[in-house]
């Protein structure tokens, strides 16, 4: 097993153990530590994936799935606790779905599509704006009575983010593989 795939099966060990951590109440500090180690292994097992020639089948397939469920994970928390709307978590459920299934016909044409800029930039923003929205409810460091209408404005601006980039890669992937579902049975 490659570093990078270690790297990855380490991202997907500790959603469980973030989101134990939001469940068992225990200050916020430590589930925005967790989240932000998991998503850096993201960073850090593809430039080690790509530098030291370690890209395999499995680090294609378990990568990304270990990039949604920890960003899933989190957005579900979000929406349980009334920071984020339900339908910002519909939309990018539905993109991945979408996307995916796309990948799925063009693989079955023998064309694999990529990830593409902006749906890194997509999940590297996502990540960033949980991280932030995880900061600041963290009664550790900000307790949410003390600064509502700051947290509720930084609340508004990362779903507004997520959303926005979101809706933007999706639309791109689409736009940029048309010919995929042209050329479909």
């Amino acid at each position: 097993m490659t570093t990078a795939n270690k790297l990855t099966l380490l991202r997907m060990a500790l959603i469980p153990v973030f989101l134990g951590v939001l469940y068992a109440g225990i200050p916020g500090l430590w589930a925005l530590a967790i989240f932000a180690a998991a998503s850096l292994t993201d960073l850090l097992d593809g430039y080690i994936a790509r530098h030291y020639n370690q890209i395999t089948n499995f680090g294609k397939f378990m990568d990304p799935l270990a990039d949604k469920v920890l960003v899933m994970s989190a957005m579900c928390w979000f929406v349980e606790c009334g920071r984020m709307p339900g339908w910002v978590l519909a939309i990018v459920l539905l993109r991945e779905f979408a996307v995916s299934g796309m990948r799925l016909v063009a693989v079955e044409q023998g064309r694999v599509i990529a990830a593409g800029w902006s749906g890194k930039v997509k999940t590297a923003a996502t990540m960033v704006c949980l991280c932030l929205m995880l900061l600041t409810g963290a009664p550790d460091v900000m307790p949410y009575g003390s600064l509502p209408a700051l947290i509720d404005t930084l609340d508004l601006v990362s779903n507004v983010v997520i959303v926005a980039t979101t809706l933007y890669s999706g639309v791109e992937y689409f736009i940029k593989n048309r010919d995929v579902f042209q050329n479909a049975d």
